[in-house]
């Protein structure tokens, strides 16, 4: 699977578990037919709490990261 595909699988299961319906998802990610986002996206696979824990706390850590300051040049 490519890169683009697994950020689509990734932005359809934080839409979700956002509580969005699978028309809002389906209609985000381009989908016209609603069996695409059903079929290929949403509750295809069981879930795994831990591994989604580690994914959680590596994506913290980027973003967490990512605000820190960093100090601009002096004028």
């Amino acid at each position: 699977m490519g890169y683009l595909a697994q950020f689509r699988k990734t932005t359809a299961t934080i839409l979700e578990d956002a509580g969005q319906s699978p028309r809002q998802i389906a209609d985000q990610l381009g989908h016209s037919r609603l069996s695409t986002t059903m079929d290929d996206y949403i509750r295809r696979k069981a879930r795994n709490p831990e591994a989604a824990k580690h994914l959680d706390e590596a994506m913290r850590s980027i973003h967490d990261h990512d605000r820190q300051a960093t100090p601009g040049p002096d004028f």
